[in-house]
Parts: structure tokens; sequence; C-alpha cells
């Protein structure tokens, strides 16, 4: 009776709650019956209604009733505020009821089957992963097992365990792991739930732990069970079965079970049966899970034995070749491309040893550090390889936990930030005393001179009668008592009372700055006397027999050519002509290695089409009479002859004898534009293929050695068809070279003097080349894990024979360019202490224009020191004394004996009237320095433009000049540069983080440089501006690093304590400016954080140490720039001579801002200058990233690069190149593969 009444009350409940709802079907929105069913399971969950399980059971139906039909009630439960979730979740934990069960199971499962990841994420975040293996372990216990609810289970835990980083924890421990194991095993044929439950436990298999455990239970073996040749049935779960496979793979544990049971073999032979059966590409996901087992398996170096052994590489050569028609299989061949590459047998470098192939002995060797290691290795110790590189402890795997993944990455991401205030606050710090620092005086003499015996422009000017009773800004240094104030005759004088005529006239007929002579150079008289007006362009063949004559060299050796059709050969010693200078060198290093013994030069072998060998000879034989290469549009600051002098006084360790001919004869801009290469698609994978080639096809391998700086006694082949090398010239760099295929060589460059490694910087020359032949050139050593190479810049060549034809200029070349990790190994000595490093190929491709020509190939443009002498002696003999005052002074002698220049430039007082030397004197200094990394040459282009533009007659640059007093250090690295390094001085060590203690003995220019620095601060003339110019190989356009407190706090967690930092923004202000005037600068790529790794730079010891508060360093790209007026365009030195007048432009503008009453402008600039005022204070936001060094994270995506097995470049921290290409970037149509990690 009481059974009947309760179903009755029951009934009567539900009946009023249907009227309820029927009656508001009528008048509300699906959302509020949504609502209204939640509202009542919530109640039901509550205890408050009768009958909980019928009740809950019928509303839950009615949900997933709804929550099927509707879109937006899925999106409604998820949503923003919404408890619907919770309540859902919170049922399916109290439940009991079976049918109640399943109804939410398929409500969960709706409602995160659509809308991305992110309805799965509020799931994770309610707790939901932990509900559903409570759930899991509790239906596990029923005998037999519910097989709809185990699969609704496993269906929905696959979903939303992904977006658990711990569900792998979460399962182990919970005891669900062996729930799902289990099902597998017991239920083999029944394909419907071992579907879900081999999806699961993929995700379980993510975590190295419970790989490793499921491993030993039997997983990998039972795979394979389920796993097999080509069939059209099961074909869900096959794919289901590789990706799980493929994941526990990963564990070496399992790698090593599955090589010991021969499973690799059974994967090729599984993939070769799919590849040849699926002619229709309707299996490609199939294909391409086999592939990531073995992809997986091979991270070990058992796998990759096995998989040599199998003849894998073999295998998959032929097969990725046969896929190669078909786009849509490109995922396979980029697979296959990975493993192979992986698997290739690691190489030693051909070499004797990775140090440099030069020696110099240093006066002091380090304490510590890697040059003390480099001194201190057993001369028997093989330190190109060594066993390390073939350890499986290199290899990279998923051993460990990632569980806080966000968290590290954070952590990654400030750690190199300095977060300490008292650190990051400048604190001046002279670090040496006055007296010592008295020894600086010399280099300041503008701070006393007083002009009494120069010509100033003034004609009847007052007299200065130094008097102590006189008050005035002059600021003189405390130091300068003891000497007097007239300049010594052991330096260059700074004005002349009758100026020279030739110089007068030089000056007069000086072109406008920045645009090109249309006229011969007018030489020194000094140096060149011509008793004929000739014509502006000889004749090729005179310009042939000039330069001949230009051979000095008395070993006849390299001399000795034979004529052979169109090219110009010499034939004997005798043929050659000796130019002499009456004076000899005066200075020779103590190592015996000046450039020239004597006075002789040489210059490369010549050749030209169409001039006559007898003809040579008899021109050769003519008395003296001297042929001078005149070219159009040569810069008025470049004299040939003029070079030839400079270089005989350089001094390098290789003791060059040759001079390259793009430095003698001198570069112009070309007139036409060169837009940044577009990538041809699938390139890299080509040229990967054809290194693979090599060990598959190993006897079309020449393997011949056709230029070795190790080997003096290495003979140069003489067949035609190969190409002749060389770079015993200043700035050369190129060690060794091989001939691998008829047109393809391997390139090996030279580590940096003293050093194991820092292989970028490349400036060869070849000759022997052929028309309408494709010549291959790979540089094999490189060690940056990315370049620009991979993003549209090409190397550059310079011709010979254009020069000759009145085109002496640089030119951007090469097709099929790409920049990849290879199969050559570092050993742990060159890569820093790390294991498993590889080296990097740049590869180009170049067709050359003319037979026989000679060629230089640089990796930018170059820019010796000998023609920064050149520059810097010219435009002293062309400056107008009246107006500039200028003085080149050495500020110290290098280790290898050459002079580091340092110049001053400002205008000449109006007259010697007092208040005309006080403003002169009172003028803010600027200080500026350039190319402390020798392969950097792009800063040296862009001093250049600084230099002509500040000895220019252009009236903003005599404003500048009446503005500041310039200190400039164009080379803060001349050694370096001489001998072909690419990042440090002859000590080893990178100049630019030496700054913070810099040792007199092995590194005097930055010691002496951060003097000058000291003695201004300590005579209270702190620079205004200190500059320090630089070259990006990672980024396009130019910027600018700064320092500011308050945007390096902005990048850490502790906000709290910058909220009251007080800071001056004008830091900014030079940067945003350079922003809006010079066209190749990006304010967006500018950043104002310092570094914890920066703490030894120029820029932060400046800032820091100094007292400077506007300390930058100027970055300009090596590719080109992706905004503004040159966007899509490879820069050029016109382009970066010209970023070095805007630069000048700039501090203009800023001298303008500052002081604007105090300082005349011509009123041309007022206007743009009014938009700077505007605009100069307006930026407050924090950089959009950190820097990790010089260069920071290459952001920008690499077609395919590095090998995902390799750990992470230290240098670098980042693994961005190690990306295949996305979908989107090179039309892949595999869905479930938009990025593919490279091995």
């Amino acid at each position: 009776m009481a059974k009947v009444i309760r179903d009755g009350v029951l009934k009567n409940q539900l009946s009023d709650m249907n009227k309820v709802k029927t009656s508001s079907e009528k008048s509300v929105s699906t959302s509020s019956r949504t609502m209204s069913l939640l509202s009542q399971l919530e109640k039901i969950n509550l205890g408050s209604v009768l009958g909980e399980a019928d009740s809950a059971r019928y509303v839950t139906s009615k949900i997933l009733h709804l929550v099927q039909s509707q879109e937006k009630t899925r999106k409604e439960m998820t949503s923003k505020g919404s408890t619907g979730i919770e309540i859902i979740l919170s049922t399916l934990e109290n439940t009991k009821d079976p049918q109640t069960i399943v109804n939410i199971l398929n409500i969960l499962i709706e409602v995160v089957s659509v809308g991305g990841g992110r309805r799965a994420s509020v799931l994770v975040t309610k707790g939901g992963t932990q509900i559903l293996l409570q759930l899991l372990l509790t239906a596990s216990k029923d005998t037999p097992p519910n097989e709809e609810l185990m699969v609704l289970l496993h269906t929905l835990l696959a979903k939303v365990a992904p977006k658990d980083k711990k569900i792998g924890m979460k399962a182990r421990i919970n005891g669900a792991l062996n729930v799902s194991l289990n099902l597998v095993k017991q239920n083999l044929q029944n394909h419907k739930l071992i579907l879900p439950c081999l999806q699961v436990l993929r995700v379980y298999s993510t975590n190295s732990v419970n790989a490793v455990s499921l491993g030993k239970n039997g997983v990998v073996e039972l795979l394979f069970k389920i796993i097999g040749p080509f069939s059209k049935k099961n074909t869900s779960l096959m794919k289901v079965a590789l990706d799980t496979l493929a994941a526990l793979l990963k564990s070496k544990t399992n790698a090593r079970r599955a090589v010991d049971r021969g499973y690799v073999q059974v994967l090729l032979m599984i993939y070769v049966d799919w590849h040849r059966h699926d002619s229709r590409h309707r299996y490609m996901l199939i294909r391409k899970g086999v592939l990531q087992c073995i992809k997986s398996v091979t991270n070990i170096k058992l796998g990759r034995k096995a998989f040599i052994d199998a003849n894998g590489m073999k295998i998959l050569y032929n097969t990725s070749q046969e896929c190669l028609a078909v786009r849509t299989l490109d995922p396979l061949v980029n697979t296959s491309s990975l493993i192979m590459r992986k698997c290739f047998p690691k190489n030693r470098l051909p070499l004797p040893t990775i140090k440099s192939a030069f020696h110099f002995q240093l006066p002091v060797i380090p304490a510590s550090g890697p040059v003390a290691q480099l001194y201190n290795l057993p001369p028997d110790v093989d330190d190109v390889v060594d066993e390390s590189d073939d350890n499986d402890d290199a290899e990279t795997e998923s051993e460990i936990e990632t569980e806080n993944d966000d968290e590290k990455d954070q952590q990654f991401k400030n750690d190199d930030i300095e977060t300490d205030i008292n650190k990051l606050k400048p604190r001046q710090e002279l670090g040496r005393s006055i007296e010592d620092l008295n020894m600086y005086e010399q280099f300041f003499p503008e701070l006393s001179e007083n002009f009494q015996d120069c010509d100033l422009v003034s004609k009847e000017p007052k007299p200065f009668v130094p008097d102590a009773n006189l008050s005035g800004p002059i600021v003189v240094p405390t130091a300068g008592e003891e000497h007097s104030a007239e300049p010594s005759q052991s330096r260059k004088e700074v004005a002349l009372k009758e100026s020279n005529p030739l110089l007068t006239e030089e000056y007069n007929r000086r072109p406008a700055f920045l645009e090109l002579s249309k006229k011969g150079n007018i030489k020194d008289s000094g140096l060149h006397q011509q008793n004929d007006q000739r014509d502006l362009f000889p004749s090729c063949q005179e310009i042939v027999k000039g330069l001949d004559r230009i051979s000095l060299q008395n070993s006849p050796k390299n001399d000795q050519y034979s004529s052979t059709g169109s090219g110009i050969k010499k034939e004997s010693k005798t043929n050659l002509t000796t130019l002499s200078y009456g004076k000899p060198c005066e200075h020779i290093s103590p190592c015996g290695s000046s450039l020239f013994e004597g006075s002789s030069v040489q210059l490369g072998k010549l050749c030209c089409a169409g001039v006559d060998s007898e003809e040579e000879d008899s021109r050769s034989n003519s008395s003296g009479e001297q042929v001078m290469l005149e070219v159009s549009d040569v810069s008025p600051v470049h004299d040939c002859d003029l070079y030839i002098e400079m270089v005989k006084t350089t001094k390098s360790i290789p003791e060059y004898s040759e001079v390259a001919y793009p430095d003698y004869f001198g570069h112009i801009p070309p007139p036409f534009e060169e837009p940044i290469l577009e990538r041809p698609y699938g390139v890299q994978r080509t040229k990967i293929s054809q290194d693979i080639e090599r060990l598959i096809h190993q006897n079309d391998i020449i393997d011949r050695v056709v230029y070795d700086l190790d080997n003096l006694s290495c003979v140069v082949p003489e067949e035609a068809d190969v190409l002749k090398f060389n770079s015993k010239f200043e700035s050369g760099n190129l060690r060794k070279v091989i001939q691998i295929r008829k047109n393809e060589y391997d390139l090996i460059l030279n580590s940096d003097i003293n050093s194991n490694h820092y292989h970028q910087w490349f400036y060869f020359e070849v000759s022997g080349m052929k028309t309408g032949i494709g010549y291959r050139f790979n540089i094999i050593n490189c060690e940056k894990s990315n370049s620009q190479f991979n993003y549209g810049m090409q190397p550059l060549m310079y011709s010979v024979q254009e020069a000759l034809n009145s085109r002496p200029c640089w030119t951007r070349v090469g097709t099929d360019i790409c920049y990849y990790k290879n199969h050559f190994s570092r050993s742990s000595v060159a890569a820093g202490g790390q294991k498993g490093k590889s080296y990097y190929t740049i590869t180009f491709t170049v067709i050359f224009q003319h037979k026989d020509d000679v060629c230089y190939f640089a990796y930018h443009y170059p820019y010796t020191y000998s023609t920064l002498k050149m520059h810097l002696q010219k435009l002293e003999s062309l400056h107008n004394p009246q107006q500039i005052y200028f003085r080149q002074d050495v500020l110290c002698e290098t280790l290898a004996g050459n002079s580091c220049p340092l110049v001053t430039i400002t205008a000449m007082p109006e007259s010697n009237y007092y208040e005309h030397i006080c403003h002169f004197r009172n003028r803010p200094y600027i200080f500026l320095s350039a190319r402390v990394h020798p392969g950097e040459t792009n800063a040296s282009w862009v001093m250049k433009g600084t230099l002509e533009y500040l000895l220019s007659n252009n009236p903003s640059a005599q404003s500048l000049r009446e503005s500041y007093i310039f200190k400039i250090i164009p080379m803060l690295n001349p050694d370096g540069v001489i001998n072909g390094n690419h990042r440090c001085s002859l000590s080893g060590e990178d100049l630019n983080r030496q700054w913070q203690n810099p040792n007199p003995d092995l590194h005097p220019t930055i010691y002496h440089a951060k003097g000058l620095l000291q003695y201004l601060a300590a005579i209270k003339r702190l620079p205004l501006v200190y500059c320090d110019y630089h070259g990006h190989s990672r980024k396009k356009n130019v910027f600018m690093y700064g320092c500011s407190i308050k945007e390096t706090m902005w990048h850490t967690n502790v906000n709290a304590a910058s909220c009251d930092l007080m800071e001056d923004p004008g830091y900014r202000a030079l940067p945003k400016i350079l922003s809006q005037t010079a066209p190749a600068f990006c304010m967006g790529s500018c950043s104002f954080v310092v570094e914890k790794s920066k703490e030894s730079t120029a820029r932060v010891v400046v800032w820091r140490e100094i007292g400077v508060q506007k300390s930058y360093t100027m970055e300009s790209t090596l590719c080109g720039c992706d905004q503004g007026k040159y966007k899509g365009l490879q820069i050029g030195t016109r382009e970066l001579e010209e970023m070095g007048a805007k630069f000048c432009v700039g501090l203009l503008h800023l001298k303008r801002m500052t002081s604007p009453v105090e300082h005349n402008l011509p009123s041309s600039l007022l206007d743009i200058e009014n938009e700077l005022i505007e605009s100069s204070c307006k930026v407050t936001s924090p950089t959009t990233y950190v820097l990790d060094e010089d260069e920071p994270r290459f952001l920008e995506e690499v077609d395919y690069s590095a090998e995902s097995n390799d750990d992470q470049d230290i240098e670098l921290a980042d693994n961005v190149g190690d990306y295949e290409a996305t979908n989107h970037e090179d039309g892949l149509s595999d869905s479930d593969s938009t990025r593919i990690l490279l091995s």
C-alpha cells in the first residue's frame, strides 16, 4: 500500500513539473529551459526531490536531447560564469544509477566534441578528469564490466585528458592505468572497445614513467598484434595503435625492447607494404603513423644501428623519391627525411684539429675560461670528435615529466633578466684612479686648444688671452697643467694656415654627401702623379696590364700561369714590372707578421676576355709607364693606390701577401634593387636528399681536397673543370675545400684564432669556372642554429670581370639557398661542454656569367682594416680645415701591433675669441664605436656613413659639428678583422663581453676605450650619447638596444618594486627619432631590457658604471627589411651608409629637443622636428620580447631545419627553427600534422 502511495506522489510531482515546464516552454527560450533543467538536477543532487534516480534519469535525458540538437545549449553550459558543468559533474560523482551515468557521459562527450580545446579545458579545471578516473576504477570492479560504460568513459577521457598536464600521474596513482591496459588485453577482438582504450593509453604514455610501466606490462608486444600489413579493414584502429606505439617508443626502455625483438625491420616491412598497396593515397595517416614509430625508435643509438642494418636508409630514400610527385604526400617525404638525417652516421670534420689553422701566442694566458682550456689541452687530444658524440645520453627524449610547462616557460623567459633593482640602478664607478686616468688627457687636446696658429673662418678674430680672473664656462682637464696646449709634433695638425692647394681643389670638387661621383678620383700628389689626362674608362686591356704590374711577389710560384682561351695568364716572373715605393714599412710585427715584407704587394690572378698575351708581354716591358684604374661612380674616399700603401703596414698572423681585388677596386652599390629572395618550395628537403645520396651512392662521391690551409703541400688540381680557391688575403676565411661531385664543393671555415669555434664569416676567391653550370657550395661547419639565409638572404659575390667592365660592385647571388643541421658532429670541446651537437650547413648554388672569371664570395660586404685606414686618410685630406676640426690619434696598439684609430670631429671655433673658444670647449660629447665583432661588417659601412656625413659640407652636418664633439673608435677589433675572425680578437675572446673588467694585455682596445669614457666621467664631461654599432644575423631592419630599469622590471614578476620607480624616459627619444627619419629603422624591434648575460657588454657597462643614460647598441640587419621604404629588399651599402648619416641627423633633432633655445638650426629642419617633438614622449609601452644575447631568439618560422632529438642550443635557448613548415606555409594536406619536429 505504501509503495502505491509513494508511486502516486512521484507521478503527481513529475506531472506538476511537466505542467510547469510545458507552460513555460511557450514563453521562454531554450536557454531558460536548459537552466531550468540544470536547476532541477541541482535540487536532485541536494536530495530535495523524492525518487532521485528516476528524476535524475529523466532530467539528464532531457538535457542530453537539448545538447545533441542545439549548439547554443553546449555553448551555454561551458560559458563563463555558468555552473552547468559543476552540476553535471556533481551528479556524475554522486549518482549510482547506470542510465544517469550513461546520459551524463553522453552529455559531456557532446559538449567537448566541438569548440576546440577550450571546453575540454573547462571540464579539466572543474575537476572532471579526477571524477572520470574514479568512475573508471569503480566500473572496472563489475564482473563483467559494462561495455557501453567503458566505451563512453574512455571516449570522454581521450578527448579531455590531453588538456590535463597531470593526467598521467593521476591515472598511475589512481590505478586507472592498468584498467585500460587489461581491457585491451582481454578484448583484442572487440575493436569498438579497444579503440578508445588505446586512445587513452596514448595520452597516458606521454608521461615517461607510465610509458615504462606499460612497456613492462607487454603493451609494445600487444600493439604489434594489432598493427600489420596493408588491409582495408579496421584502419581507424590501426591508426590509433600506431599513434600509441609511437608515443610508447619515445621511452628509451621501450625503444630498446622493440629493437631487441626485431621490430625495426618489421616496421620497415609494414611501411613498404602500405606504400606499395596504397596507390590512391587514401591511407596516408597510417603510413605516416608507421614512420612516426620508426622515428621514435631511432632516437636511441641501437635503434639507428638497427635501422641502418635493415637497409632503412635505402628503403626510405626510394619510397620518398616516389612520393615527391604527389604534393599531398609531403608529410611522408618530410618525416622520411627527418629519420634519414637522424640515422645518417655522424661524421667528424675532415680536419686535424678544430683549433684555428693559425696560431698566435698570447702574452698572458687567462686563468680560466675557454681560452685557458684550449691552452691546457694535451697535445695528443683529438678535439674534433669524441666518444660523447654517439652517447645515448646526448639524445633528447621526453623521459622527464612536464607537468609545469607554463611555469618553466615563464621561468626560462625571465631567467636572464636582472631583477635586483640595486644592481640595475646606474652607479658611477671609475674603477681607476685619477692619476691613472690622466694618461688619456692627450686624447682631448680640444679641451685646451687655443687655436692661435690656425686660420679660422673669422677674418679679424679677437685674440684669446688666458686670464685667471676671467670667469666663464671653460672646462679644462685638471690633469693638463703640466702639458703644453700646443699640438705635439707627433700628431696630425688639425688645421693649417695655408691649405694645400691640391687638397683645397679636391675639397671643392668633392660631390655632395651620399651622391656618387661621376668623375675619376683626384689622387694625392704624394702617392700618384699623372702626366697626361687619360680617359676615364681605359680599355680592358690597359686595366689588366696596369693591374698585373702591381704584383710584386718575389716568389715565382704563384705568378706563373699559362694563357688559355679568353683568359690572361702570367707567363713568367720576367713579365712583371716592380712598382717600388721609396719608404719601407716602418712597423714589423714582433711575430714577423707584417702583411708585406719590404714593400711588395701581389694581386691575385686576373682573367679578362679578349686580351692577347703577346700584347701583355710587350706592354709589361715598357719603361715604367703606369696605367691607373679609373672606375665610374667610385666613392671619393676610395683610392686604389692609397689602399696598397695602407695594406703594407697592416700586420696579420698568416703573413698575407696578396690583396683581394674587391678591396683594391672598391665597391659601388649596384643601380638595381635586390629583393629578399623568395624561398623555393622544398629546396631544403632536396638538398638534404642529395646529402643522403652520399651515403647510399658512395661511389659517386669524388671526395678530393682542392684547398687546404693545414697542408701547405696541397696540390691545386690542374683539371679545367675543377674550381680553384683562395682566401690568403686580409679578412679572408676559408680553411679547406673538398670536391664532392663534379660541380659541388664542401667548404670548411677557419675558427677564430685562439678559439675552436665561431664559424660564420666567410670571404674567399674562386676561379676557373665555366658558364652555364650550376656550382653548389656547402659551408659545412657553421654553428648558429638558424640564419637569415633561411628567410631570403643571399651571399655576396664580386666579379673581377664585371669590375673591369666598370661595374665594381658586390651583388647578392645564389639560388637554392638554405641553412640546416648536417651530419658533421661537434665534439663537446667545440660545443662548450655540450654533447651530441651538430654543425650546420649554408648551401647555395651559383651560375657564373663569365668563363674563367675571378670571383669572390662573402658573408656580407667586406670592409677591411686597411680600407678603414684608407678611408680615414682620404677623409682627412678632403676635409676643409677652416670649418672642420678633424683629428686622428692612435688609441693603442693591438696584440698584433696594429694601431687602433681614434677620431675626433667637431666644428672649428668661429674665431680664437674668448667666447668662441668657450663655446667650442663646452660642446657635449658623443661617443661612437663599431666593429667589435669582425664578422659584422655592416657596422663598418654604417660607421662610414656617419664619418662621411660628419665631414661633409652639408649645412645640417655643420650644425651638428657645432653642437657636439664626436669621439669615434671606428674599429674596436682590428686584429679580428684582419685575420678573418667572426667574433673574437686574437685573445680568443668576445671583446664585447670584456667591458666590465678588461685586461690591458689581452683586451687593450676595450681597456683604453673604457679609459676614455672613465676620463670623461672624471672631468665631469659625460657623453650625451654612447652608441656601439653592430650587425645582426637573425633579424631584419635596423634597431637599438638600450637600458631601462623600469622596462626591465616590466618583464619580470617583480612588478610591485617598479611601480613607484621614477625614470627619465629620455632613453627612448633617439630610437623614436630614428624610427621616423631613417627608413631602415624599426622601433618595434628595439628593446631596453637589461639582462644578466649582458652585464659585461659596452652598452650596459657604459650605462651602469659610466652613467650614460643614452647608451645604446645599434644593430643593423645582414639581410634586409620587412617594413618601411625598403620592405622586401635586401640591405646594401647604400642603405647602411644612409643609416649612419640618419643617425647623425637624429642627433641633431635630439639636440633641438633638449635645448631648443640654445641652438639655432636651419629653418628647413624645423617642420620635421616639431613633429618629432610632439611624438617623442608618447612611447611608454614595454618592449615586446626579451633578448637572450646580442642576437635574440629568431622568431620567424623556418621550412624545416634542425633535429628534434638534439639538445637545446644554449647559445640561443630556442628551438624555433626545429620545426617543419606548417600546412599553411607549404600547402601540406595532412590535417593531423600541422607541425613535425625534425629529427
